[in-house]
């Protein structure tokens, strides 16, 4: 999982930035990575972020945005 949390925050953008993260247990020892991730609207799209989650195909099976909060 660590490695997950490596290949994600490796993703850089102009109005990204990365929080916390923790590992939730969904059932039968498997765990999700849950990772914040603070986006200026204008500067990074959250569908595009989600997508270059998604490339790491060894690593991400798929992606939920759980809270969006604009200012």
């Amino acid at each position: 999982m660590y490695g997950l949390e490596r290949a994600v925050r490796s993703i850089e953008a102009l109005g990204l930035l990365w929080g916390a993260s923790k590992l939730i247990p969904i059932g039968y020892s498997i765990k999700k990575l849950q990772i914040t991730a603070i986006v200026e609207d204008e500067l990074v799209s959250v569908d595009e972020l989600q997508e270059k989650c998604k490339g790491f195909r060894d690593l991400v099976e798929g992606t939920d945005v759980a809270a969006v909060q604009k200012l």
